[in-house]
Order: C-alpha cells, then structure tokens, then sequence
C-alpha cells in the first residue's frame, strides 16, 4: 500500500519515497495479454517450420526481435544498456535459452500446440527439483507431492502406449528441462542487472546462436509468409515486453496463475488454425499439471511467509526475562507527631 508522504523535520534528511502501490488489475491484463502473444507467437512457429527449414525459423525469429529490440532501446539508452560485469551468465542464459526455443519450434512441428504448451507448464517443477538437489533447498512431503503429482500429468499428456512415448513430446519435455534449469541457475541475475540489459543480451546472444542453425538450409520466403516472419518477431518481443511489466506491476502470486490461460488458447488456436481436436489424455494430464504448478506457487509463497511471520511476532512480543509492571506506589502523606506540634500558650502552662 502507499503510504501518506511526510515533510522532513529540520535537521533531518528527506525520508525515502513511497513506492507506488501494486496494480493488480493492470497486472493481469498484461499477463493475459502476454499469454495471448506467447500463444500466438507458437502458432506462427508452427505453421512456418512446416515450410521452412527450422533453422531459419529460428535465425529470423530472434534477429527480427533482436531488431525491434534495438529500435525501440538503443535511441533513449545508447549503446550503455550492454554494460554489464557478467558477460559470461548472460551468453550462458541466451545460449540456454536459444536451445530452449528451438525445441519448443521442434515440438511444435511435430504436435498439437495445446500438447507443446501443456508440456511447457512443467518447467516450474523442473525448477523446483533443481532447486532442491543444486541449491540444496528445504523440502518438505507436501512439495515432493506435488511435484510427483505435476509430473504424472505430464505423463499423462505425452500419453506413452501402444505408439510409444513421440519424438515431439521428448522436444518439448528437453524444452522444459532446459527452461526450469536456467531459471534456477540465472534467477539471481536480476538483482544485479537491469532489466534492459537482461533482454537486449538474450536477444542478441540467441540471434548468433540460431545464425549458426543456417547451414541446414535456408528459402527465400513469400511476401505473405515473409510477413507471417515480422508477426512472429514483434510477438516473441511483445510478450516478454508485456511479461516483464506484469511482474512490476502486481506480486507474482497475483498474476503467474493467469498464465496457464496459455492451455485454453493453446486449445482453441490449435483448433480454428490447425483442426486439432483436444484428446482427453490432454485435457486431463493438462488439467493435473496446471493444478500441480498452482499449487506449488502457493506452497512456495506460504513457506517463504512463514519466517517472516514468526519474526514479526517474536518482535512485537514482551521479552520472556523481562519483570512484570508494577504499579505506582501512592505517595504517602507526611503525619505530624504531637511533639511538633505548635501548642498555645495556655496549653504550655
């Protein structure tokens, strides 16, 4: 909440600026708005790798972003937004995440898209079991639960049986994989690095990367398609515009569930463009695994609160050694003895 500002005293210094208050409305607009241009972004994908050799899906998806990304960033910051003293985490997080979207376009070439993002809402459990084996973090049976849980949706959705487990859903379990490891491995980074830096970097690191993809083959592409190639571009970029400004609007707990409405318009794209006709092996796996990650978000955040509520209460309680309050003793009102007093003169003889 926003607290009332208050002048400075005279002598003192000026006391530190309120932060504005959280916008959770706003927040969720541009979760869903993001989640919107995620969904149509892997559309595009899809129907682009089906013509064109992935390789140069992938170059001209990250360089057109790559593009944008300098259009709109370099007039008002210079070439100052690359400064940075971790050059080193930045190449490994665009290269990680280079491979991580060129699984995602595998996938996608080879399953439905609501299969592809079902799949992809199990990063976050990668990204607690990371976080428990690699930064030795507390667990407890109600996380390995849910985590267990999240992960037999998976199972579900991949439908391993008589057709064996598919090519696509390995591409898109490795898309999760790499995804949920990073993010363990580079979350610290936005402590320290601005959030401009950390986009121009992945942008630029991850159109190198997908230039080397080129020697696989590139075509020329059509008017038409070659505008489906700018739409593909501006919505990668849009979405981690959109992404990065729900998250500074409002808490994540707020707004990160809004990001499984991925699924539903997974669905109902993959339908209209594509004529693919939900399973119940994905309605029900993705069901499972969209539960499991809630309520992971929610264990994680009661766990994290659960410290800072028993330190505010052992600071706001009276010290266990300190003596009980006693009450004021009444001022005792002075007597006069007889032999003080003034006696008449009469009295005296």
């Amino acid at each position: 909440m926003q607290s009332a500002a208050r002048a400075p005293a005279a002598g003192h210094p000026p006391a530190e600026a309120a932060r504005p208050a959280d916008n959770i409305p706003l927040g969720i607009a541009l979760m869903i708005g993001a989640t919107v241009l995620l969904t149509l972004s892997n559309a595009f994908s899809k129907h682009l790798v089906a013509h064109y050799p992935v390789g140069e899906v992938m170059f001209l998806r990250s360089s057109i972003a790559f593009g944008l990304v300098c259009a709109f960033m370099l007039p008002a910051t210079g070439l100052g937004v690359f400064r940075t003293r971790r050059p080193g985490a930045h190449v490994a997080r665009g290269l990680s995440q280079a491979i991580s979207q060129t699984l995602t376009v595998l996938a996608l070439g080879l399953m439905p898209l609501a299969g592809v993002t079902a799949i992809g809402f199990s990063a976050p459990l990668f990204a607690a079991v990371v976080a428990i084996l690699w930064h030795k973090e507390a667990s407890d049976p109600v996380r390995w639960g849910v985590l267990i849980v999240g992960f037999l949706g998976v199972l579900v959705v991949t439908n391993p049986g008589a057709d064996s487990l598919q090519v696509g859903a390995l591409f898109a379990l490795g898309n999760a994989v790499m995804y949920g490891t990073v993010t363990v491995a580079v979350r610290g980074m936005a402590k320290t690095e601005k959030a401009g830096t950390l986009l121009i970097w992945q942008m630029a690191v991850m159109a190198a990367a997908h230039s080397v993809l080129l020697v696989f083959g590139f075509r020329w592409p059509s008017l038409a398609d070659a505008a489906l190639f700018g739409l593909l571009g501006a919505s990668n970029v849009g979405a981690q515009y959109l992404w990065t400004r729900a998250l500074s609007s409002a808490p994540a707990t707020a707004v990160s569930p809004f990001y499984y409405l991925m699924l539903v318009w997974g669905m109902g794209l993959g339908y209209l463009a594509f004529g693919e006709v939900p399973n119940l092996h994905l309605v029900t796996g993705g069901v499972i695994v969209v539960a499991a990650g809630a309520l992971l978000l929610w264990h994680e955040t009661w766990a994290r609160r659960q410290p800072e509520t028993r330190t505010r209460r052992r600071d706001s309680a009276p010290p266990l050694d300190s003596a009980p309050r006693r009450l004021a003793r009444p001022v005792a009102m002075p007597l006069h003895r007889p032999e003080t007093l003034i006696l008449s003169r009469d009295l005296r003889a």
